[in-house]
């Protein structure tokens, strides 16, 4: 099942994430222990899935984990 917007805003409050601008989507950053800084946004279309290919773009280069990681953190 592909993930919905408001799984990966779930995904970021539950996990460190920090929300940084609410305008036309959610802002998330998080500084990982190197301190590298990763960020993300989030539709506010929280029902909407996720395209599979910019589901797959978030998770490589946005969260950088695995889909198993993302949904074992829910």
């Amino acid at each position: 099942m592909p993930p919905k917007f408001g799984d990966l805003k779930r995904y970021c409050e539950k996990n460190g994430w920090i929300l940084v601008h609410n305008t036309d989507h959610w802002y998330y950053e998080k500084v990982l222990a190197d301190g590298s800084l990763l960020r993300t946004r989030v539709s506010h279309a929280v029902n909407k899935e996720i395209p599979r290919q910019l589901w797959q773009r978030i998770l490589k280069k946005q969260l950088r984990i695995t889909e198993q990681e993302f949904w074992k953190s829910l």
